[in-house]
């Protein structure tokens, strides 16, 4: 696995081995050890989580002020531009994003800790998306920042308005969002 760090520290690019033949392809998408050797850490996941979206669908962007979540973020199919948004005061880069494109053909992951918020775009006609959570679900403690809030200034590769639900539409603006001390 090659790990690449992002402009926002912790925030990790990995990129599996593939091995690819007449056949197809293969490729180790999760290894606990080798997880915790590259990346330094003994993460421990409780949830798998599957969606499944249609071409302009923008998720996110969301979080749990309690019980945060770190998510390791897959494509299996289509094309996606996955955010994360960091929302800990304490860290200098309170406040910043970083985007990376995710697809079945560059089998890019992408490692977010807990801490931030999380979206994504899809780009493709169709896109299934997987992740794996840290923590559990907890509607409770869900929170949303707006996805097109101008003081974060996530630039989208928007060619069309986004689908967006309606609890999606009504996040809350960076300045008035919960925050991670």
């Amino acid at each position: 696995m090659r790990v690449t760090s992002t402009e926002i520290p912790n925030v990790l690019l990995l990129e599996p081995r593939v091995f690819r033949d007449d056949r197809g392809f293969f490729l180790e998408a999760w290894n606990a050890r080798e997880f915790r050797n590259e990346i330094k850490m003994d993460v421990q996941f409780v949830q798998d989580n599957h969606s499944r979206s249609a071409c302009a669908v923008l998720r996110g962007l969301h979080y749990q002020i309690r019980q945060p979540q770190g998510k390791l973020i897959r494509v299996a199919r289509g094309r996606i531009f996955d955010i994360a948004v960091d929302l800990r005061k304490s860290r200098p880069t309170f406040g910043r994003w970083v985007g990376h494109e995710l697809s079945e053909d560059n089998h890019r992951q992408l490692w977010i800790p807990p801490g931030f918020a999380h979206g994504f775009l899809v780009l493709s006609e169709i896109a299934d998306v997987l992740y794996k959570t840290t923590d559990y679900y907890a509607p409770e403690h869900e929170r949303c920042l707006i996805w097109n809030d101008p003081e974060v200034g996530i630039d989208w590769p928007l060619d069309r308005e986004p689908l967006v639900s309606s609890k999606d539409r009504s996040g809350l603006s960076f300045a008035k969002a919960e925050a991670f001390a």
